[in-house]
């Protein structure tokens, strides 16, 4: 199929795309890579009558480290970047490590950051790394600009926390702390397609060896990423051990997830993987914060 007729809008600079959007906003879409917008307009499943291309504005691709070590990433920057960086691999190696389980070489070349987090799909890894490192949201708008935590854009199942005037523009990354371990697993059926579950996990430690800090995020499990809060509190001073891990894991899998049955898998088999995956990224995470207290 082919899209419905739009009217096609090209800027060049951030100004004009705000100007387009304080015009157009509730009838218009942000075109970024196009690797999932272009389908469905393509099967008509959404038909704007505007469509403002981002390509040109080259302001809105860049990635800096911040004073304290972190990263501000424009939202342009394209997924292939994210991937083979050497910025990206030390300063959050959780985030370059993700990359290659995305699509395609193909789609990563055009895909972009900001605009997988806008599409915000549930099985779709950039929204759950950016919840699991706290990652925090630019939103500009003609004469405005606001934050949001990572965690807070995510509203529901394709939904976000932008108006229809506004524009992700940046994405900003604080350093890890130290002693702190990562690790991001999932299952699909073959290499690139949409995961079955997902699970990112970031495990802080003391030179004691307790962990005095958690994160473990999962994706399609429910409509948006679902932060284990009570898995991480389990962990939360103690010594890391197999047991430990473990009771978390069961812990999120059986009381903090709502998988639904869909095309990829069962709920029931959902939940299953959840734990799997939850206690392989936990261990693997501890391991390596293990490894850079010893280091």
């Amino acid at each position: 199929m082919k899209p419905a007729p739009f009217e096609y809008l090209a800027p060049t600079s951030l100004d004009e795309v705000l100007q387009m959007l304080n015009e157009h906003g509730y009838d218009g879409k942000l075109l970024a890579g196009g690797q999932s917008l272009v389908p469905v307009m393509n099967f008509r499943l959404a038909q704007p009558t505007i469509l403002i291309d981002l390509n040109g504005v080259d302001e809105l691709t860049y990635l800096n480290v911040s004073s304290g070590g972190g990263l501000f990433i424009g939202a342009m920057t394209r997924q292939r970047i994210l991937e083979h960086d050497a910025v990206i691999a030390a300063k959050a190696p959780l985030l370059h490590e993700t990359m290659p389980f995305i699509a395609h070489a193909q789609i990563r070349n055009r895909g972009t950051i900001g605009g997988s987090l806008s599409h915000a799909d549930p099985a779709a890894e950039l929204p759950v790394i950016t919840v699991a490192l706290e990652a925090k949201f630019k939103l500009q708008r003609v004469g405005q600009s606001r934050w949001v935590n990572a965690e807070d854009f995510y509203a529901a199942l394709f939904t976000t926390a932008l108006e229809p005037e506004e524009i992700l523009t940046e994405i900003s990354i604080p350093s890890l702390p130290a002693n702190t371990g990562w690790a991001f697993q999932e299952l699909a059926r073959r290499h690139g397609d949409y995961a079955q579950v997902g699970v990112a996990a970031l495990v802080t430690l003391d030179a004691a060896g307790n962990c005095r800090g958690a994160r473990l995020v999962y994706l399609n499990v429910g409509e948006v990423p679902m932060i284990a809060s009570k898995a991480t509190a389990v962990l939360q001073g103690e010594k890391p051990t197999d047991s430990v891990i473990e009771a978390a894991a069961h812990l999120a899998a059986d009381e903090e997830i709502d998988p639904t049955t869909d095309m990829h898998a069962t709920a029931v088999y959902k939940r299953h993987l959840a734990y799997v995956l939850g206690k392989r990224t936990l261990k693997q995470a501890v391991e390596r914060a293990q490894e850079r207290i010893q280091s």
